[in-house]
């Protein structure tokens, strides 16, 4: 197990893989810990402000890390397996959650992140999870998110996005090719997540951007239509694929409200 304490960084292993992590706040003996788990090209840096502007806003436990091929976590082994996702959260979550002492809180994902989270929540039947945060998820592919993709791959091969992401990642073509081949490989097309929200019994806040490139408002609105717990939707206008970002303010006391009513004491 880790030794949290507030501001700590360090690296923990699951599935024989180090992550990199950071702590904010209380350790999960001492508060509700809310877990953050990035999107696809995402890592610990790229959430930027939002996990200490969180833990300041609820004064739980934040804890953030950097999946396997991300930040400066190990590579993943290569090439990814279409179910990635899936993987991700039956096998390395319940270790990572193990790892840092895990008893109760909140998964809050953004992207590959948040289906990662609905994931855990449907097929584990984690009972120290007590809710859910989903900031634009994926559960079926659409024609154009995987334009957007598509885009992604050439700002990659020709522009400026190899260096942009350099900054954060400790091989870049590494990462991106972990995330972009999967999304675009003929057999993915197929890929459908859904079946999952059938056993979410515990309340989600779902989060999306009414402008996103990568995914439509049917991906919340198919966590409506399907979860057999409470959902409470928030729809942004003129808002892209990363809410927590563009709206900062706006998400985080939406997310603080959210826990308020899960008596938290916050």
């Amino acid at each position: 197990m880790i030794a949290w304490a507030d501001s700590a960084r360090g690296h923990l292993r699951a599935r024989g893989k180090a992550l990199e992590y950071q702590c904010l706040g209380p350790a999960p003996n001492d508060s509700p810990t809310l877990v953050l788990l990035h999107e696809g090209l995402g890592c610990l840096a790229l959430w930027r402000d939002f996990p200490a502007r969180l833990q300041a806003a609820t004064g739980l436990g934040v804890f953030v890390y950097s999946r396997q091929g991300y930040g400066h976590s190990d590579p993943a082994n290569m090439p990814r397996p279409l179910d990635y996702m899936t993987r991700e959260a039956v096998d390395v979550l319940p270790e990572v959650l193990d790892a840092i002492g895990f008893q109760q809180g909140v998964l809050i994902g953004h992207s590959d992140g948040a289906t990662i989270a609905a994931l855990h929540a449907g097929y584990q039947q984690d009972q120290r999870v007590t809710g859910v945060v989903l900031i634009a998820p994926h559960f079926f592919t659409e024609s154009k998110g995987l334009a957007a993709i598509t885009s992604a791959r050439q700002a990659f091969e020709t522009g400026d996005l190899a260096r942009k992401l350099g900054k954060y990642h400790r091989d870049a073509a590494h990462s991106f090719a972990g995330w972009c081949d999967s999304w675009l490989h003929p057999d993915f097309v197929a890929w459908n997540a859904t079946d999952a929200l059938d056993n979410i019994r515990v309340p989600i806040l779902t989060v999306q951007g009414d402008a996103d490139p990568y995914g439509s408002l049917a991906q919340i609105m198919v966590v409506e239509d399907r979860a057999p717990g409470a959902v409470t939707q928030l729809v942004l206008e003129a808002v892209g694929h990363t809410p927590h970002l563009e709206q900062l303010e706006d998400v985080v006391a939406r997310i603080h409200e959210f826990i308020r009513k899960m008596n938290y004491n916050t």
